[in-house]
């Protein structure tokens, strides 16, 4: 068989992830997210030790769109983590392995992260 002939591997733009596929791969993302989240916490507690002007300047950076806009990012992806490790804690018990009631899970999952979110967002803002 020729390099021509031979058949060609599912590439991105014919293959679809599955949707648990894509939330596997989004509770890494948010794992990574949430590190920059944590070096972000520093250096609030570094400015806020180093004295009263450079917190205020912190403080007004923060309150702009984008640091909102940051500030329920990483809300949300702390949220989806914790609900994407509730899911991985009751597959090792056993549960949720149903092919039948993965998708419903993945769903249940995504929409209880959104809610926690604003919930959240809405009480603290």
């Amino acid at each position: 068989m020729t390099a021509k002939h031979r058949p060609l591997s599912p590439h991105l733009q014919v293959y679809r992830l599955p949707l648990t596929g894509l939330i596997s791969i989004s509770h890494r993302m948010t794992g990574v997210l949430l590190s920059f989240g944590l070096l972000s916490l520093v250096w609030i507690l570094i400015s806020v030790a180093i004295g009263e002007q450079a917190y205020q300047l912190l403080q007004q950076q923060l309150l702009t769109l984008v640091g909102k806009l940051l500030y329920a990012a990483m809300i949300y992806a702390l949220l989806f983590h914790l609900c994407h490790g509730v899911r991985h804690l009751c597959w090792d018990i056993g549960h949720g392995f149903e092919r039948s009631r993965l998708l419903g899970l993945a769903v249940l999952e995504l929409l209880v992260s959104v809610i926690l979110t604003a919930l959240w967002l809405y009480f603290t803002l």
